[in-house]
Parts: structure tokens; sequence; C-alpha cells
């Protein structure tokens, strides 16, 4: 277009595309899928001082998961889609605040998120897209500061890192999931060093030490610290008393050369079989009718890539990779293959929001 329209015309590119914060330690745990949000809980519990953001693919997963984890005592609230201006601007004001020690966020809703002394990203599914990868992790270790950035990945999934690893050009470090005991043991550190650096300058402490001192009389020292260990740690030991095992012991071919030939086959978009990586869903649609095909009035000139475009509307509407067919994208529109039975779900969740101050149409293909 350029060429036939433009005279001489001059590319300036702003950065690079595609690279990561050097300031970042990239890091992943190996997980069954059962266990995803089990090891999502270990992570947090092994990391006292934690001060990060998690990020979801979709708005169900986030709400459910911050519910989850409020009822089970830690400080964390959902960021989405679904929050009026008032409610975000409240998660937010609080985060900033360090009310909340936890934010769980979608990639639409964590757009323009600028957060000091972000210690930790946590990953709880890989993205689809580099550009949301390098997105989501450069929310930490900004303005000079180091950072974490982990990931939550299934054995199936290790190629895809590996790749995303391969294009940012930093190392990732897989680590082994704590085990409950590890989880208590530096639990229990962690109070100790709160114990011996509290702040006992200020208040009139020295009235209370001879009623202490009476009181106590009788108890040994070890018996009193035995007594202020298990009145902070109760609810960990009794969690982690009988905890399993959550690491995934992997096949050699899922880590070795097998595995990146599969990747070598991916970088051009196509996955081992020759199908189109971002385009063909994890099951296959017969052709006895149940496929409904959409038509929406986005496309790649609105800065999207079909990976990025999958994302953005599997968080809009909630649904499944599992419904969705062949997606062919165009300069200004996209067409959708997915379930018939999904079908008025996406729409009624897409059609008529706004994205990037336009209106978005979204309808059935055959019915334009």
């Amino acid at each position: 277009v350029s060429k036939k329209y433009m005279d001489s015309p001059v590319e300036i590119t702003v950065g690079k595309k595609n690279t990561a914060n050097k300031n970042v330690d990239h890091q992943f745990y190996v997980s069954s899928a059962h266990h995803r949000y089990e090891t999502l809980k270990r992570i947090i519990d092994f990391i006292p001082g934690i001060y990060g953001i998690i990020f979801t693919r979709t708005k169900a997963d986030a709400q459910a998961i911050a519910e989850k984890l409020t009822r089970e005592g830690y400080d964390i609230d959902a960021l989405h889609g679904d929050l009026t201006q008032q409610q975000r601007d409240k998660v937010m004001g609080e985060f900033r605040e360090k009310t909340l020690q936890l934010l769980i966020a979608t990639d639409v809703a964590a757009r323009g998120i600028d957060v000091k002394d972000v210690s930790h990203v946590i990953n709880y599914e890989l993205p689809d897209d580099i550009e949301v990868y390098t997105h989501r992790s450069g929310r930490t270790g900004r303005a000079g500061n180091t950072g974490i950035c982990m990931s939550i990945v299934h054995s199936r999934e290790v190629g895809k890192l590996r790749q995303i690893e391969r294009m940012i050009q930093v190392p990732f470090h897989k680590l082994e999931i704590p085990t409950g005991k590890d989880v208590c043991r530096k639990q229990f550190f962690h109070f100790m060093d709160k114990l011996l650096n509290a702040d006992i300058s200020h208040g009139d402490y020295e009235t209370y030490v001879p009623m202490l001192q009476e009181k106590f009389a009788e108890v040994s020292k070890e018996d009193v610290l035995k007594r202020v260990a298990a009145m902070e740690f109760d609810r960990f030991l009794k969690y982690y008393e009988n905890a399993e095992d959550l690491n995934v012991r992997e096949r050699a071919r899922e880590y070795g050369a097998q595995g990146d030939r599969r990747d070598v086959n991916r970088r051009d978009g196509r996955d081992a079989r020759g199908g189109e990586r971002a385009e063909r869903p994890r099951r296959e649609f017969n052709s006895s009718g149940d496929v409904a095909k959409l038509f929406v009035n986005l496309g790649t000139k609105d800065g999207f890539y079909k990976a990025s475009f999958l994302q953005f509307i599997l968080d809009m509407s909630d649904l499944s990779k599992d419904v969705l067919g062949r997606i062919d994208m165009k300069e200004m529109n996209s067409w959708i293959e997915i379930d018939k039975k999904s079908a008025a779900q996406m729409i009624k969740a897409i059609d008529g929001k706004n994205y990037k101050g336009r209106r978005i149409r979204m309808n059935d293909a055959n019915s334009r």
C-alpha cells in the first residue's frame, strides 16, 4: 500500500519488537492441569513478601481465583472488563497503597497498569502471543528495579515456553514446585525475621514487661517460642501437613530434541502436523452443521495478530479455545468459526462493545 500511494516512504521503528526487560528473571513451574490452582497457592505461600500481579486468560478465571484466595485469607482482588470505572479505580487504589498484596487481572483490563515496586508477575496460563507475554512481564522490574516473572505451565506447553525464550532472547529457569514442608519452613523463617526486626522503640512496652514476666514465670523460653509458632503457623501446618508433591516428572521427550523439533515447525505459525497454530482449535468440528460463522468488524488494521485477536475474543466472551475453529483475518474485518452452541454467547459478549473508541459489530456471517 505504501509503495502504491506514497512517494519515498520511510519507516521509523522505536525500540525493539519482542524484547524483554533485562532486569526481569524468568522462571517456570511444570504442573498438571488439575493442580494449577494448588501450584499457584504454593508459589504465593512460598514467597511471604510477594507484591505481585497474577495474569489469567479470562474474566471468569480472574474472578473465581480471586474469590477463592480471598476466602482462604489472602489480600487479593480482581481486575477485569466487567468492573465499572469506579470499581477499577478502587481496586487499583488499594493495590497501589499495598492494602492488597496481590492483583489478579486479564490482559485487556491490565493495559496501562503502572505500579511501582511490583516484585512478581505470575502467568496462571501462558498467553498465545509473545507480545502479550512481554507486556505481562514488563509490569515488574521497572525503574531500574529487578523483578521476577513466573509461569505455571503444563508439560505440553514447555515447547511453547522455549519458543518464547528464543524470541525474547532471555533464559527461562525451571523451578521445583515447593513441597508443603518447604512452604512451612519458608514461612517460619519469615516470621522469625519479622519478630527479630520488630520496632519496639515506639509504645510503652516497658510497662507490660513485669506482667509478662510474672505470667510466663512457670513457662520455659522454649515453650513460649513453641506457643508463638503454633499461633502463627497453625493454618499452614494443618493445611500442608499431608500435602502431596505437585511436581510433574516429565518425560524426556517433552524437554529434549523432539520438543525442539516441534518448536522449529511452529516458527512459521504451523504445528508439527502442518496446521495453522493460531487458527485451529484442540478439537475439530465435523461438517454436520454444528459450526456457525461469525463476522466482526475488527481486523489487522486494529493492531491485531491472529494470536492476540484470539486472546481478545476469548477474554471478552469467557469462552474456551476449544469452541473455536478457523479464524480468517483481513485488514478491516474478520470471520470466526465457532461451535453453534457458543455463538450466541460470543455475540452477546462482544457485539455493541467499544474498542479504541469504535463500536464493535459482530453477527452471524450468513445473515448479513
